[in-house]
């Protein structure tokens, strides 16, 4: 379809649009006025991973298409938990994990949107402002009436875990209504006329959109991305040694930075598009690149990527480390660490890194010749190691000893 408005035009060029409940509507609208959309985060830990990236990505495209960007946070959804595709109920949280695990969500909007009290500046909310607020029944006969349990044990999200036989409890069940309940108060409070989220989203999207017609007879619409995965089938943001946080508290910007430095050659083109603000004319050329030159391409993502999410010296720093670590043999300073005790060993440090997750893992690696102390290869789980030696596991993940 032929776009008219930049707001569309922008997602379609970069590959965000995966389904739309009314694409013609929707950009008749976004080219005569700003249009408020919003996604929503729950904060099931104190950051968000790179799987959101792609999420916080899209409102920040919003936001340059010239739109109001709106990020829910779900201090009262939160408190639920979202059953979609997933195999078993999320463990509770309190209110106080939940609220300390919103507060530490925050910072990392600000780097990849523009707050204020302008027509197109970002705003944030929380939804536990008015789904802590509500009372049972007349919520069941205000909102309740407007759903079928019939379809609602259609949407994939419901159906697979049924399919499964797995449990799906009444709490998580009200999910939906819940995120509908959501988008259907932004309409009131914001004038939000846009739900956006992953493929996973759509049935829950579909509600919300449902709903606000139903209620109120206002027309709101709904846009879901593909699921982002990687090339060999891999899901986006999980790695051996487990997610990669945004938050710098969780995971150095030197971690960040090699995380896209290590994307897959078929990926690189994509991921530009997705996760940078770079021209698509240079996207094309450096996707372009065959051979050893594609790793050029591959230090712009990480480059771009690690400036958004970190700052740019905090990417200037990761890029040196790497490259005096990998071109020329030395210890960065930005290295992960672990700190040096008596008796301390190849094996252990592998596991307090992180690169290895057991001591099998360990000897497999020792025996295949992938680890390495100082640039030599060991064999031996027992090698004994001290401050200042630099530990290598494969040829991409090194780590130093600390003193103490």
């Amino acid at each position: 379809m032929s776009y008219q408005s930049n707001l569309l035009r922008l997602l379609d060029e970069r590959g965000y649009i995966h389904q739309l409940t009314d694409a013609a509507a929707l950009d008749a609208l976004a080219a005569k006025q700003i249009v408020p959309g919003y996604i929503g985060f729950d904060p099931t830990a104190p950051s968000l991973h790179v799987g959101s990236l792609v999420q916080i990505m899209m409102l920040r495209r919003l936001q340059q298409a010239g739109h109001k960007p709106i990020v829910l946070m779900g201090g009262g959804t939160g408190k639920v938990g979202d059953p979609s595709f997933k195999d078993e109920a999320r463990k509770l949280m309190t209110g106080e994990v939940i609220a300390a695990n919103v507060a530490s969500i925050r910072t990392v909007f600000e780097r990849f949107l523009t707050f204020g009290s302008g027509p197109t500046d970002a705003i944030m909310l929380d939804n536990a402002e008015w789904l802590d607020a509500l009372e049972y029944i007349p919520f069941l006969r205000d909102i309740g009436q407007h759903f079928s349990v019939n379809r609602m044990l259609s949407f994939d999200s419901v159906k697979l875990r049924l399919d499964r036989e797995q449990s799906l409890s009444f709490l998580e069940f009200n999910y939906m209504i819940l995120q509908a309940y959501d988008f259907l108060e932004l309409s009131r409070r914001s004038a939000c006329r846009l739900q956006m989220g992953g493929s996973d989203q759509w049935g829950n999207i579909v509600n919300g959109v449902d709903l606000a017609r139903r209620v109120d007879g206002t027309e709101v619409f709904g846009l879901t991305t593909p699921l982002i995965t990687t090339a060999d089938g891999g899901k986006m943001g999980k790695t051996m040694a487990g997610a990669v946080w945004l938050n710098a508290d969780m995971l150095s910007a030197y971690d960040y930075w090699q995380f896209w430095r290590n994307t897959q050659d078929a990926d690189v083109g994509r991921f530009l598009r997705l996760f940078t603000d770079l021209p698509l004319d240079e996207i094309a050329r450096l996707e372009a690149l065959q051979g050893a030159e594609i790793n050029d391409a591959k230090k712009v993502l990480a480059d771009a990527a690690t400036t958004m999410a970190h700052g740019e010296l905090a990417a200037r720093d990761a890029a040196d480390t790497a490259r005096r670590t990998f071109e020329e043999g030395a210890a960065g300073g930005d290295l992960p660490t672990v700190a040096f005790e008596d008796g301390l060993t190849v094996a252990r440090v592998l596991v307090a890194l992180g690169f290895a997750a057991s001591n099998g893992e360990v000897k497999r690696k020792l025996a295949e010749g992938a680890i390495r102390v100082n640039g030599e290869v060991v064999r031996e789980p027992a090698h004994p190691v001290a401050a200042g030696d630099k530990v290598s596991f494969g040829a991409k993940k090194h780590g130093l000893v600390a003193a103490r």
